[in-house]
């Protein structure tokens, strides 16, 4: 039997569908990126309350960005087999349940387990919807509907780390899930009215290449999970294995011309070193939700609520760099931008040790906002670079590959910020069981691992993005 037969879909969507398909683009970005933003100030109280270490609760980002990183490749297929509208409203449902899940989970195995469950429905989530709206508007008409799917969304990285703190303190943690709850229910029944089911069946899936890959990408991240544990040897393994893994599907590459992510991807200068660049540099930066929370709450001793105030202005930079980044670009070019921000980028997160809990709250929100304008410079730079020079038909993987090396890196990121972290908290030798000290060993490291990835950069030419700085 059909699993999707009891869903008795209207045959074709109302004649304004197109009004209400940005207004649900938008939902679905706000709602992932605010439950993405919202959980990182809440993770001392979480794991207080699941009676375990503020340390140990990196599994809970990684968990998420993992499963995010190994199904989005099969988002689009699923949508084309089975109908957009259809796979959409399951993964609603998935990220409705899983949220529930959440809430209800009652040690931090379950709670790892329930985003996994939230992940499956994300992974298909924004995707999807983006896709409905693609094959709904003409090229003419796209932009402006993307435009207005995404500035909605800008609001929730602000509003993640404010609502997260507060909650936390009037309710419970648990309302940080079930605040995804409602609007799950109005994207159900929007979805149910107004999306397109539209179906490809000729479409085709690498689904031996995903399994490699895919593979590859858990056994490391398990691997980095384990290092700095008691289970050295069973960490060791899993990183073994990722790395052969990878090495068989570079080996699966080579000879399959329709593999997921083609090799020749990587013949495009540019792209090879901007998916290298959002690798290294996602190294450090991305561990910086989990660590600026803790190191805010359990070193300094502020409340989840002032920690949000005081992580919100890094979104708020974000939003304000992006108008002057093309004047940037224009008047400097990629190569030095990329290169001289990534040491910046560095440089302001081992700046970060050098405050403590006495320090004067405006010089720390004022660290934080240079922090997020300079980050934001960081990443919109690689992201356009990455696809400067794409083929017309190596767009779709090579976008694609980006997206996942994206939540790969910060996957890895988030777990060695929190190895780093572990391993100065364990090594009495050297931080004398202080606590402040292994935070301010721990953010000098990751500044010095970013400066080092600002050496991908060094092979950039000078005139390359040239096209992209100069457009409008």
């Amino acid at each position: 039997m059909n699993p999707f037969a009891i869903l008795s879909l209207p045959k074709e969507p109302p004649a304004n569908f197109r009004k209400y398909l940005p207004l649900l683009l938008a939902m679905a970005i706000f709602m992932q990126m605010l439950d993405t933003t919202i959980l990182n100030t809440a993770l001392p109280q979480i794991a207080a309350d699941l009676h375990t270490s503020p340390l140990n609760m990196q599994s809970v980002l990684v968990a998420y960005t993992l499963t995010l990183a190994l199904l989005t490749p099969i988002s689009g297929y699923l949508s084309d087999k089975i109908g957009t509208q259809r796979i959409f409203l399951l993964a609603i449902t998935l990220f409705g349940l899983g949220s529930i899940l959440c809430a209800l989970a009652p040690t931090l195995s379950m709670l790892v387990l329930a985003r996994v469950i939230q992940g499956v429905g994300g992974a298909m989530l924004t995707p999807i919807a983006r896709l409905a709206l693609i094959k709904s508007f003409d090229k003419a008409d796209l932009v402006k509907a993307l435009n207005y799917a995404i500035m909605p969304a800008l609001m929730a990285p602000i509003m993640g780390p404010l609502v997260g703190g507060y909650l936390v303190e009037v309710v419970s943690w648990h309302w940080i899930f079930l605040i995804n709850i409602p609007v799950c229910m109005v994207c159900f029944v929007a979805a149910w009215r107004f999306m397109p089911n539209y179906i490809e069946p000729t479409t085709r899936i690498d689904l031996l290449g995903i399994m490699l890959f895919g593979s590859a990408a858990f056994f490391l991240t398990i691997g980095l999970e384990f290092m700095g544990t008691t289970s050295l040897p069973f960490a060791l393994f899993t990183l073994c294995l990722g790395s052969a893994l990878f090495y068989s599907y570079y080996r699966y590459a080579l000879n399959h011309q329709n593999a997921i992510y083609p090799l020749s991807l990587l013949s495009v200068r540019t792209f090879r070193i901007g998916l290298n660049g959002n690798l290294f540099t996602r190294l450090g930066v991305s561990a910086i939700p989990l660590l600026l929370p803790l190191l805010l709450q359990i070193s300094f001793g502020y409340a989840p609520s002032e920690a949000g105030w005081m992580i919100a202005p890094m979104a708020i930079a974000a939003m304000m760099t992006k108008p002057i980044l093309q004047r940037l670009l224009r008047t400097f070019g990629y190569r030095k931008i990329l290169m001289s921000n990534t040491v910046m980028v560095g440089i302001l997160m081992a700046l970060v040790a050098c405050h403590t809990p006495t320090s004067p709250k405006w010089l720390l929100i004022a660290h934080f906002f240079i922090l997020g304008a300079c980050s934001s410079i960081q990443f919109a730079s690689m992201n356009t670079l990455t696809l400067a020079d794409l083929r017309k038909y190596q767009n779709t993987s090579g976008n694609s590959l980006m997206a996942v090396n994206q939540q790969l890196a910060m996957g890895f990121g988030i777990a060695l910020g929190s190895l780093i972290l572990r391993f100065y908290q364990n090594h009495e030798i050297l931080t004398q069981g202080n606590t402040q000290l292994a935070f301010q060993y721990t953010f000098i490291s990751i500044g010095i691992i970013t400066i080092l990835s600002s050496l991908v950069f060094h092979r950039l030419h000078y005139r390359d993005g040239d096209g992209l700085a100069h457009r409008h």
